[in-house]
């Protein structure tokens, strides 16, 4: 069915298409009473504003693009709302897309939001992201941008995010401090930030405790619980049997558990187990995982507060906010 438009209410009505438009706009030029017939004829034809029709007039949408590496888990999903809750009640709308860690989709999604007119753009980059040029090309354009969790250091825009090198240093400290010594720590993606920042906190604590690392002490591999189930599987089938594993997210973590116990073997009692984001899964598997706890949801909200105080000024300076995180004490450790 063909949407009504300005051009068939004038039609109507007899009355040109400008004078229809400023009387939806509530223009003070237009007469009290023929506002009030546009608005009665506008609602009887069931007409919506066309907001793209409207970006183009005024080169900005109501808007917001989001770009995420995935949604599947909780904390990028949890983000989200969070981004949305302040959208909505500032009269914004949120397009959402994810890059499937794939850096050539993350253009692709940058490009395509861009088209669109977005009135700004909140990111966190995917794994494989090697090169910021197309979000370089975001700010020459002036779109204001805002990045949390995995951000581009070279880039100078707004951040939200969390100290991953303190948040788990902490977390191994932890463990020190329950007496696990032969501690095994696995790695997300080399060329990924915070994969790097939690890798220094965990080779710090190490240090500090003077406990020295082995050649198999660090295991790299992706986010997702397929690379924590093949890193465990790496140390058992070389017989390796650590006392406990710090792992960079909760899917990791959750994926070496799975091979723990294929093995028959227990944790904690075995093998203590450590991640990091809490997840809503971490509370349900057996035993509920010990975690590093990230603000997602108010991660979300600064993002979309700090990104709309951009749109309004456009002489705001980029900031970054650095939020707390917690370790959250369950029964994997």
């Amino acid at each position: 069915m063909r949407h009504t438009t300005i051009t068939d209410i004038a039609k109507k009505l007899g009355i040109s298409e400008s004078t229809v438009s400023r009387a939806l706009s509530d223009h003070p030029d237009i007469k009290q009473e023929t506002k009030e017939l546009v608005r009665k004829v506008a609602k009887e034809m069931q007409y919506i504003p066309n907001p793209i029709a409207r970006s183009l007039k005024n080169n900005r949408t109501t808007t917001i693009g989001v770009i995420v590496p995935e949604i599947k888990h909780d904390f990028f999903s949890s983000a989200i709302s969070g981004i949305e809750e302040v959208a909505y009640h500032a009269g914004y709308t949120i397009i959402v897309c994810q890059s499937n860690e794939s850096y050539d989709r993350e253009i692709i999604n940058t490009n395509a939001l861009i088209r669109h007119r977005v009135a700004g753009l909140i990111v966190s980059i995917s794994q494989t992201t090697v090169n910021s040029e197309h979000f370089q090309d975001v700010l020459r354009r002036k779109i204001p941008l805002v990045f949390f969790d995995r951000v581009c250091e070279d880039i100078v825009a707004s951040k939200v995010i969390i100290d991953d090198h303190k948040s788990a240093l902490n977390a191994v400290k932890y463990l020190i401090h329950k007496g696990y010594k032969k501690i095994v720590h696995f790695a997300g993606p080399k060329e990924l930030i915070i994969s790097n920042k939690r890798m220094k906190g965990y080779i710090e604590a190490m240090q500090e405790a003077q406990v020295s690392l082995e050649e198999h002490s660090i295991y790299h591999g992706g986010l997702h619980e397929q690379d924590g189930y093949r890193s465990m599987d790496s140390l058992l089938k070389m017989n390796i049997i650590p006392d406990a594993i710090f792992a960079v997210n909760d899917p990791v973590a959750i994926g070496a558990l799975q091979r723990i116990k294929e093995a028959g073997m227990k944790v904690p009692d075995n093998i203590a187990l450590v991640g990091f984001s809490n997840n809503i899964i971490a509370t349900l598997v057996d035993p509920p995982l010990t975690t590093v706890s990230q603000p997602s949801f108010e991660m979300g909200k600064k993002s979309a507060e700090l990104l709309l105080q951009m749109i309004e000024d456009e002489e705001y300076k980029p900031q970054t906010i650095v939020l707390d995180t917690e370790l959250v004490e369950r029964h994997s450790a």
